[in-house]
């Protein structure tokens, strides 16, 4: 049988190998052979005999020691056997690389000390660490906010860099960061991994999930510090505290108007736009809000859930019942500034004041006639398209007014309400 030569160095501390590549490389051998070190002060010389089978001999001029060790396929073997036999004395040792492996994952192990979490890297639990020592070693250059990671300070940068790295490949829009980029492509894809516990109502970020929660829970953990008043949502206390502050954040690019509310800026901006996105499902009528268009449905359906507690009539409008209140408070809390009239609405003072100014702004796009309001200028539309959309149920004839209407009908009633006061 073929025997290859191999020269083993072994010191205290560490071992060194010689070998022919084409020997089974002696790397399995190398942690066991250490414990041979501090008993052999000399180079030594062992025979490779079986490839199963090594035996190995190391002769010195005080003692003769025989190393055998089983050597097999690690598909075949999930364990390495050695036997040393030192003189008289026999050891064996015996190691599972499954065994291994778990000793390996235990020292790489490390224990936060505050709430036993554990992490497979020394960096991660010092990061983790700065939760409970609150540190924040990373401070921003431009605006001076601070940080626990370094990766969370070069995140917020892109706040004054504007840099936006991540693209979507559906839509091409942009985001600062990756998981921003995530959360918007399940538009495209409808995803909706987060769902409530409660309801079963889906949503696609965790975030959105724990607001819903909220809404189940009644928890509303952010308060304004100015009134005390409570909220569910961060979005919504800073919205609030834009009462407080007077500000007004977002401008239109159009006409210069500043709103507290980016909504609402929306809202507006259609004024100039001339977008309607909402249709009703019955009649076709398109509004600029989903609002305007819930109060619209309502002259379908005849609901009425605004009911008046002092005379019990009820409104489609919470605005309208709001209005009709004052008849029986009779307050008037809009006045004219020119003239001192008092009004009970900020449309019914808006409309008055044309009289002073002089102002007509609703034209006919017909003739170019102008009027002081729209209830004026349709009214007038109907000299053009011919329209008379009151009748009389007496005799079906058809009027372009309401009030041209009553007049009619007293011919039917005979009712005469005006009298002269000079006439006995």
């Amino acid at each position: 049988m073929a025997t290859d030569r191999l020269r083993l160095s072994l010191r205290p501390v560490t071992s060194t190998v010689r070998t022919n590549p084409a020997c089974f490389s002696p790397s399995t051998l190398s942690r066991n052979l250490q414990s041979l070190g501090p008993d052999c002060d000399s180079g030594a010389q062992f025979a490779l005999q079986d490839p199963e089978m090594a035996s190995v001999k190391v002769e010195d001029c005080s003692q003769t020691l025989e190393l055998n060790v089983i050597i097999k396929d690690e598909e075949e073997e999930e364990k390495i056997r050695t036997t040393v036999s030192h003189g008289d004395h026999v050891e064996t040792f015996s190691t599972s690389r499954e065994q291994q492996q778990e000793d390996q994952r235990a020292k790489r192990s490390h224990h936060c000390p505050h709430c036993e979490k554990i992490f497979p890297f020394l960096s991660k639990l010092k990061i983790h660490l700065k939760i409970h020592t609150g540190e924040k070693p990373y401070s921003c250059s431009d605006c001076g906010k601070c940080f626990k990671t370094s990766t969370v300070l070069k995140l917020h940068q892109r706040t004054h860099t504007g840099e936006k790295p991540f693209f979507c490949p559906d839509c091409g829009t942009s985001f600062s960061q990756i998981s921003h980029l995530k959360s918007h492509e399940r538009i495209h894809t409808g995803e909706k991994p987060y769902s409530c516990s409660d309801c079963g109502k889906c949503f696609k970020t965790s975030n959105d999930l724990k607001a819903h929660q909220r809404t189940h829970t009644g928890e509303k953990p952010f308060f304004c510090p100015d009134c005390g008043t409570s909220f569910s949502q961060i979005p919504h206390l800073k919205s609030h505290e834009r009462i407080h502050t007077g500000e007004k954040p977002y401008v239109c690019s159009d006409c210069g108007v500043s709103f507290s509310h980016l909504g609402t800026l929306k809202t507006h901006q259609r004024i100039h736009t001339g977008e309607k996105p909402y249709s009703c499902s019955d009649c076709g009528k398109c509004f600029t809000t989903s609002t305007d268009l819930k109060v619209h449905q309502r002259t379908h359906t005849g609901e009425k859930p605004y009911f008046c507690s002092d005379c019990g009539a009820s409104f489609s409008h919470l605005g309208t019942l709001k209005t009709h209140q004052l008849i029986h408070t009779g307050e008037k809390p809009y006045s004219c500034s020119d003239c001192g009239k008092c009004f009970t609405t900020s449309t019914d003072l808006k409309v008055h004041q044309r009289t002073h100014t002089g102002e007509k702004p609703y034209s006919c796009s017909d003739c170019g006639k102008c009027f002081k309001t729209s209830k004026e200028l349709k009214v007038h539309q109907r000299t053009h398209t011919g329209e008379k959309p009151f009748f009389c149920p007496d005799c079906a004839k058809c009027f372009k007014t309401s009030t041209q209407l009553k007049v009619h009908q007293r011919t039917h009633t005979g009712d005469k309400p005006y009298v002269c006061s000079d006439w006995n």
